[in-house]
């Protein structure tokens, strides 16, 4: 009996030692690309070795009592190898054979040397999972996608290097692109002022210097901020105009930047409420309403640009200047979004305000869809701008005596359209009965005198 018993043993530690060898295999190796062919194998295999198992345990029953406690012995060293790698598998395996005794040390000696020609055949050292399910890469293969540290699809590749024990997550190949493709980085320039800081003569000629002497955007930017704030006090509208700051900030309107544009705009603009500074500013009206016409639809250099000219339009002294630009002034009238449209309408307002230009306003040619603001599901503020315009421009008609001039004028002309089209005046009319009060009141107003 004692043979027998030591045989069975020795059968069974050596069937638990090949399972282990092949699930360790199995989850090294090629789970990816032939799950398929080996979960066959795994089924096939389990199920002859579950027939020759009871098999054994009918013909040798005293032994299966030993061969579980021996299963168990195996299963620890097992626990034990999967937490360990490389060299220290090794150590482990040979230390357990040496200090066991009997059946125990022979099944952990065959265990080791079965352990040993599975590592061997996958590369240098053991290369055991840390759970189920996972796999360590080797470290030539970089991960696809370079992000979240995804599995590689091909195999590792046979005599890599021997991975210890992994101190993190496997690094993932970075698809940032090289230094050189980065924009170089701007230096921070140290301004000497806050955007908000009141400045005096002395402080304001520093900055016009700064202004006039940079070409950085982000330098001339901060500088136009800082003097367009200061230009909203008077002391410093009169300061900036003596240090000959109007020419510097106007020279700003060339360049190309939008947002230079922009800020130089609003600069000029704080600078134009005093009629000194406009006798400046006049120079380059022109070339801002120029800018401000064939520049992008609505954007914010135009809208600033439209501030300026109104600004510069409240007087009569400067309306000539702008008179050939009328067209397309009502032509944004039409294709602006609603601030455009309220800005343009102001400025047209302007115009209208003074009789000398009414000539100049009713031969411009103007898009037939103008009369759309009319209606009466318009904003209130557009209403009451547009019938405003009308108003004056009938008073003008009426004071100049354009009524009996109707020949001059084309049949695209504004004069055709709010005048002879009759189209404008029932449009009028219908907004009679409008829900809002104040528009109302400023309909009835207007048909009074019609």
């Amino acid at each position: 009996m004692g043979r027998t018993r030591d045989a069975g043993c020795v059968a069974a530690g050596v069937m638990i030692g090949a399972g282990a060898c092949y699930c360790v295999y199995r989850l090294t190796w090629g789970r990816d690309e032939n799950e398929k062919i080996w979960d066959d194998e795994e089924s096939s295999d389990g199920a002859e070795t579950g027939v020759q198992t009871e098999k054994r345990a009918q013909a040798n029953p005293e032994v299966v009592a030993s061969a579980r406690a021996e299963a168990d012995l195996v299963a620890k060293a097992e626990v034990c190898l999967e937490v360990k790698s490389g060299p220290d598998v090794k150590v482990e395996a040979h230390s357990g054979a040496q200090s066991g005794g009997g059946l125990e040390a022979k099944a952990k000696a065959l265990f080791s040397i079965l352990k040993e020609q599975a590592s061997a055949k996958m590369g240098r050292g053991g290369r055991v999972g840390l759970g189920f399910g996972t796999r360590t890469l080797a470290p030539s293969l970089p991960c696809p996608g370079g992000r979240g540290g995804g599995c590689h699809r091909k195999r590792a590749r046979a005599g890599g290097k021997a991975s210890g024990k992994p101190k993190g997550k496997p690094k993932s190949k970075s698809t940032k692109p090289p230094a050189a493709a980065w924009p170089a980085r701007r230096v921070k320039f140290n301004f000497p002022y806050k955007i908000d800081d009141i400045l005096g003569a002395t402080d304001l000629q520093k900055v016009l210097n700064i202004l006039e002497r940079s070409n950085d955007p982000f330098i001339q930017e901060v500088a136009l901020v800082t003097l367009g704030n200061n230009a909203a006090y008077t002391f410093n509208q009169n300061a900036i105009r003596e240090l000959g700051g109007v020419p510097i900030i106007a020279k700003m309107i060339k360049t190309k930047d939008p947002i230079i544009r922009e800020k130089a705009y609003n600069a000029l603009n704080n600078l134009s409420v005093i009629a000194e500074n406009q006798g400046k500013i006049k120079t380059y009206i022109s070339q801002v309403c120029d800018d401000t016409v064939i520049c992008r639809l609505d954007s914010a250099v135009q809208m600033a640009g439209l501030r300026l000219l109104t600004n510069m339009t409240v007087t009569n002294h400067y309306q000539h200047l702008l008179s050939y630009s009328f067209p397309d002034f009502f032509a944004l009238l039409f294709l602006g979004n609603h601030f455009t449209k309220i800005q343009i309408m102001k400025l047209i307002i302007n115009f209208t305000e003074n009789p000398a230009m009414t000539r100049e306003l009713l031969s411009s040619k103007v898009p037939s869809e103008l009369i759309s603001l009319f209606n009466k599901e318009r904003d209130r503020e557009i209403l009451l701008n547009i019938l405003t315009i009308f108003e004056n421009i009938n008073d003008n008609i009426k004071s100049e005596g354009f009524a009996s001039s109707r020949k001059e004028f084309s049949r695209s002309s504004l004069f055709f359209l709010f005048k002879e089209s009759g189209v404008c005046v029932k449009k009028i009319k219908a907004l009679a009965n409008h829900s809002d009060l104040v528009v109302k009141v400023k309909v009835l107003k207007v048909l009074t005198k019609l």
